[in-house]
């Protein structure tokens, strides 16, 4: 049998819409790991908010967080630990820049320690979970250190122009891509940082072949996976570009998409 790393991202891919495991996408997974295979996620999440379901699944693989920019081994130190964090004076620069246009908020993550320029009760709930310390004010005056990533949340008819002043005037140092409904979220990371780059180093750690990668996702954040992986595997909800670039595309995230392509594949 030849072992595979089967790659899950977390929103609209591993997670039903309630942000749960379904009963038969764990159990598949589970006869996966029973079998052999090795099994890890690659989400945009920090640690602390993806921590829940990498226990949940009893993995014991590295994992990929903020698309890429920090990867490491939550059970073994030894492993190294890879954060590439975004130079705080092109964060001073974004920020300035975000003056001249409509957005409701940035905020920007130092790994687990979240710093947010206003204050809005709605968006903190997202980043509330795992109890980070949260900081409110101005980023450019309370953040310090260089931060893993950079949102920033704007009105939907202000993203397209927002993206596009990004591309023009800090392409060089910075990749951002949009997260999906209902928030209307640009996510900004060091430029040359995505899942792909981790999911490289892990598979490599492990002595897994790229054909050997069965790799699942839905967003514009999996594409550079998607296109890695052996087997670039689109959900039934992704996105179209995901899916053009797709080698299978499988049932969404509420239909056990997962499952159904692994078992069929892997003979489950």
């Amino acid at each position: 049998m030849k072992q595979h790393l089967i790659v899950l991202d977390l929103d609209g891919t591993l997670l039903t819409d309630q942000k749960v495991i379904s009963p038969k996408t764990k159990l598949t997974l589970n006869k996966a790991l029973e079998a052999g295979h090795e099994v890890m996620i690659a989400t945009g999440r920090p640690y602390r908010s993806s921590e829940t379901y990498y226990k949940e699944l009893g993995l014991t693989t590295p994992i990929v967080n903020f698309n890429g920019a920090f990867v490491h081994h939550p059970q073994n130190q030894h492993w190294g630990m890879h954060h590439t964090p975004i130079g705080l004076d092109v964060v001073h620069e974004v920020v300035e820049s975000m003056h001249d246009y409509d957005f409701h908020n940035i905020v920007a993550e130092v790994l687990d320690d979240v710093y947010v320029h206003h204050h809005d009760e709605k968006l903190m709930d997202i980043f509330r979970f795992g109890d980070p310390n949260i900081t409110t004010g101005d980023l450019r005056n309370y953040l310090k250190t260089d931060p893993t990533s950079i949102l920033i949340h704007a009105p939907y008819e202000r993203v397209q122009e927002i993206h596009d002043h990004l591309s023009s005037v800090h392409a060089e140092v910075i990749d951002h891509r949009r997260w999906g409904a209902p928030w209307h979220v640009i996510e900004i990371v060091k430029s040359g940082m995505s899942k792909a780059v981790g999911l490289d180093r892990v598979s490599k750690s492990l002595g897994i072949p790229r054909e050997n990668i069965i790799a699942f996702g839905d967003e514009d954040n999996d594409l550079e996976m998607i296109d890695f992986a052996g087997v670039g595997v689109a959900m039934g909800n992704a996105i179209d570009p995901l899916k053009t670039i797709a080698n299978e595309i499988t049932l969404n995230n509420n239909e056990d998409g997962i499952a159904e392509l692994l078992i069929d594949r892997l003979k489950l």
